[in-house]
């Protein structure tokens, strides 16, 4: 079994998280680390804790024990609001969208959060009121251009197709300005063709000096874009190390890929 590598200069670390509900132990000790300017994917069968482990980096659930640093700076017992506001941003399996609002309300929606105007300001409509609206529009002008989405910008988030609707969520999640992303089965419902364009779409973000932590079951995606793999199986953690390592993994290939991995 490889071991699950730590370094105290991560800027995530998970360092021995358990999570039990009940008598159900869904994470039994869990311990890995991402490093700045990586792509890491968190993979498994179902079931075997990986929405768990995001939920809990995400402070949408409190650990039974362990801890969680981001930075340096203790997560595990922050809320969610305050875990984004340190950089730390997420995406959903099931799109978290305003489905009713146009494709440019969603990310301009996300980008607010960034703006100074008080409330005072923009009831009087100061200059400095329209210099920053500008501002955040021309920003979601850039972030749609940037996922590949500018031509739906006048669109409701609801008429997208499911793939589209995955790129949306990216977008709204870039204009937190994150530091380190993760991002949960942005490819799911994605053709083949959209599924490389996605691809694609990742290594601009890590060019952007975004660092990303995925979970995804499409392996071809997985063993492209990743530059580590941790592989979790019933709550605990099995392999953690470069793609080329998990896909010659026998405990690996046993518990989740099978034979057909040396192919993907």
């Amino acid at each position: 079994m490889t071991q699950p590598q730590s370094d105290n200069a991560a800027l995530l670390s998970v360092e021995h998280v358990a999570v039990h509900f009940g008598g159900l132990v869904a994470i039994s000790d869990m311990s890995f680390c991402v490093r700045r300017g990586e792509v890491v994917s968190l993979i498994g069968p179902n079931g075997a804790g990986k929405t768990t482990a995001f939920n809990v980096i995400t402070g949408f659930l409190r650990p039974t024990k362990g801890q969680v640093h981001f930075g340096g700076a203790a997560l595990h017992q922050l809320k969610p609001h305050e875990v984004a506001g340190v950089g730390l941003v997420r995406t959903f399996q099931k799109t978290s969208l305003f489905l009713t609002n146009t494709v440019f309300e969603n990310v301009l929606t996300g980008l607010h959060r960034h703006g100074s105007a008080t409330a005072w300001a923009t009831m009087l409509g100061l200059p400095s009121v329209r210099k920053e609206e500008k501002r955040l529009r021309d920003a979601v002008w850039e972030i749609l251009d940037f996922v590949g989405i500018a031509h739906r910008a006048n669109e409701l988030g609801g008429a997208l197709a499911y793939g589209e609707q995955r790129l949306l969520g990216v977008a709204v999640a870039l204009a937190a300005d994150p530091t380190l992303l993760l991002l949960d089965e942005p490819a799911s419902g994605m053709n083949p063709s959209e599924t490389a364009d996605f691809m694609q779409l990742l290594d601009k973000i890590k060019a952007r000096g975004i660092t990303v932590l995925l979970v995804e079951h499409d392996m071809p995606l997985v063993m492209g874009v990743s530059d580590r793999i941790v592989v979790l199986n019933y709550g605990r953690i099995i392999a953690d190390g470069t793609p080329e390592e998990i896909r010659n993994n026998p405990e690996v290939i046993q518990a989740y890929l099978g034979q057909g991995v040396k192919h993907a």
